[in-house]
């Protein structure tokens, strides 16, 4: 391992094991055999449903036209993080296989199969032995489970891509000097970048690299042609650290510390990485949060034992390189996720198994290396050894891989071994609020909010509580929300929606114009804005805002069916009918379309037309009296007074079951009127 050889030895090795056909052949059977195991193990998640933040991630409606494609590239804040590249690929799955989460998985679990044979060519290319059994363990090892099985986190599968493709180009232009490899490298690492930005740490793990090979760096050779790559790295970094504060909300007091309490994660955070690479149990989707305090001595002991531990790789240095070399590469990949930097998912711990994706590739390299070499093992048992090893890790991630198939069994999970992991009763309250058990969520929310005072839960807390007609307690929650994070569009918008409601429709304005501030592109707030506007008698700021809304998201129906209302109130009534027609063929079963678009043809002398939206309309929802009473003026206008009259004693009882007084006289007045109608037609003579 230490001595390589010179250039030209490595290029015949080289040329020979690509030309040697017993060895193309084998790898073609290494390669099946373990894509066949790979699939197998990771076979429980290939159904497993969107958890967590997959909702933000798998593309949004606002963003599924060609122009919410563009937003994704030119709109900061559009997602919830500027990796356009991989929300570009999560817009093309959208289109290809909808909400089916079988795409979305299978496409993550063979972009991690691509970086394990990425892996072999490299680990081939330096001469590395054991290239297929760390590629296995790789493809393997139940700490990726998390990278693989969670939708999210194409970020990393994809990035891990970019990252060993854009390495292994380099390594070959460093080897040939030709000037179209370092053109692929670079731009193989911008895409990379667009994927996710921890891969800035390419540049300095393939100077390591270089070290490793020759125990030098050489500075035109080696360092020259990687500035660029630096340069951009570090921009792209300090550009992602940035919007993780603006955007995200990686700031505020659970990111305050001092530079001495941030070693002390680091620290401790090497170590636990370390240990899940080589005893992966009891892994947890949130692990606990440490309570990092310098006042507490024995949290020193893990950046002590971290700087021991690199002065005697230090020393050994000089007869073997190897063991340093992998260190090296361990904590600059890791660098970046090991408290240095705020990154959002240090509000509920730490450390996370998706954080350690590329860098676990330094110390399994080196423990295979080593098993290699220092081994008695020979032959068959050798060989034993390995396959029995990628059994138990293959085991090991199916058995993990199901707790990705069950949400509410994958939070439980986390709750039985994390009980303070306020984040998962948090979550489990929002499937609650989906089944439509919103007792248990508020009791959930409440929980979450025991352990730990935080936007999300107070937020949903406020969303549960107005789905239960408790309007005061949700907008104090709602309010609390924005107390916390006051950059929370979705509570901005639903607390307007609430003031709305209840009459306060300055207020709502005031909330809609917030929530637009924070972020232009939400089209919920444009068309709810549009709603209060009109509310307002201002048409023509709120037609703006429908066709916004449109503009933003064209198949979304309620804009199209509030575009068409305003339409028609200012004597646009073509215009006004095709954006009926449109939101209900965005939406069949739209009953307020149906009811507008008859009153449209109604208004316009197409009463047969009108009868039959009217009937369509309650067929959806037949207790709207608003509608058994057009339904009913519209047989009268034919005179079918004998079908209108059961349509507005219904209305009739259903003002009085509503408790609307108002509403019931006038239509009792209605509802004798038609009486005496019937009644007259009966006495006319024939």
């Amino acid at each position: 391992m230490e001595k390589p050889g010179n250039k030209n030895s490595i290029k015949i090795k080289q040329h020979h094991l690509s030309e040697n056909p017993k060895l193309f052949q084998s790898d073609w059977i290494f390669g099946f055999i373990i894509l066949v195991f790979f699939l197998t193990a990771y076979q429980p998640a290939w159904n497993g449903k969107p958890l967590w933040d997959d909702d933000k991630h798998i593309t949004q409606t606002d963003l599924r036209s060609v122009s919410g494609l563009i937003h994704i590239w030119t709109q900061l804040g559009a997602t919830q993080q500027y990796y356009p590249l991989v929300h570009s690929v999560f817009w093309l799955e959208y289109h290809l296989w909808g909400d089916s989460p079988l795409g979305y998985h299978l496409f993550n679990i063979l972009l991690h199969f691509f970086s394990a044979l990425l892996l072999v060519c490299i680990l081939r290319f330096l001469m590395i032995p054991g290239a297929w059994f760390v590629a296995a363990i790789f493809a393997l090892h139940p700490v990726h489970v998390e990278s693989v099985a969670w939708i999210s986190e194409l970020k990393n599968t994809m990035s891990g891509v970019f990252f060993l493709s854009a390495a292994l180009a380099y390594l070959h232009f460093n080897r040939d000097k030709k000037g179209i490899l370092y053109v692929i490298a670079l731009g193989l690492f911008i895409l990379g970048l667009m994927s996710k930005s921890v891969i800035a740490t390419l540049p300095a793990s393939l100077l390591v690299v270089f070290w490793w090979q020759r125990g030098r760096v050489d500075w035109k050779n080696e360092v020259l042609p990687l500035v660029p790559f630096f340069v951009i790295g570090i921009a792209y970094g300090i550009f992602t650290a940035w919007v993780e504060r603006k955007f995200i909300g990686a700031e505020g007091s659970d990111f305050t510390f001092t530079i001495i309490e941030r070693c002390l994660i680091a620290g401790r955070a090497v170590w636990f990485y370390l240990s899940k690479i080589a005893w992966p149990m009891n892994l947890i989707f949130i692990y606990p949060r440490w309570n990092v305090n310098q006042a507490i001595w024995w949290q020193y002991l893990f950046p002590l034992a971290t700087l021991l531990l690199s002065v005697f790789l230090w020393i050994l240095r000089k007869h073997w390189r190897a063991p340093l070399a992998a260190m090296l590469y361990f904590a600059i990949t890791l660098f970046p996720a090991l408290g240095f930097f705020n990154v959002y998912p240090f509000r509920y711990s730490f450390v996370a198994d998706h954080f350690q994706y590329l860098a676990f590739i330094g110390p399994v390299v080196l423990f295979v290396g080593m098993g290699s070499a220092i081994s008695v093992l020979k032959g068959r048992a050798r060989v034993f050894i390995c396959i029995m090893v990628l059994l138990i890790l293959g085991f090991l991630t199916w058995r993990q891989s199901r707790l990705y198939v069950d949400i509410e069994g994958f939070y439980r999970t986390i709750i039985s071994k994390n009980p303070n992991c306020y984040m998962a009763y948090n979550n489990l309250g929002v499937l609650r609020i989906k089944e439509g058990s919103i007792g248990e969520a508020i009791s959930l929310f409440r929980k979450s909010l025991e352990i730990k005072i935080n936007s999300e839960s107070h937020y949903n807390l406020g969303k549960a509580l107005s789905q239960n007609g408790r309007t005061d307690e949700a907008i104090d929650h709602y309010q609390k929300a924005l107390e916390i994070n006051p950059n929370h569009s979705q509570a901005h918008n639903n607390l307007g929606n609430i003031f709305l409601q209840i009459g306060r429709r300055g207020e709502a304005i005031l909330q809609f114009r917030k929530a637009l501030e924070i972020n232009p592109n939400y089209s919920e707030a444009h068309n709810n804005l549009g709603n209060a506007l009109i509310q307002t008698g201002q048409k023509g700021e709120a037609i703006s805002h429908f066709q916004k809304a449109l503009e933003i998201n064209p198949n979304y129906a309620e804009p199209h069916n509030n575009l068409g209302n305003v339409l028609f109130q200012t004597g646009q009534r073509s215009e006004a009918i095709t954006h009926f027609h449109r939101a209900l063929e965005i939406n069949p079963n739209y009953a307020e379309a149906y009811n507008n678009l008859g009153n449209a043809l109604f208004q316009t002398g197409h009463v047969e037309e009108a009868i039959a939206n009217f009937s369509k309309a309650l067929e959806i929802n037949p207790d709207k009296i608003s509608t058994l009473k057009n339904l009913a003026i519209a047989y009268v206008r034919i005179g079918k007074i004998n079908d209108a009259i059961p349509l507005v004693e219904k209305a009739l009882a259903l003002a009085k079951y509503n408790g609307d007084e108002a509403l019931a006289r006038e239509i009792k007045v209605n509802l004798e009127q038609l009486i005496e109608m019937s009644c007259s037609v009966q006495r006319a003579p024939k």
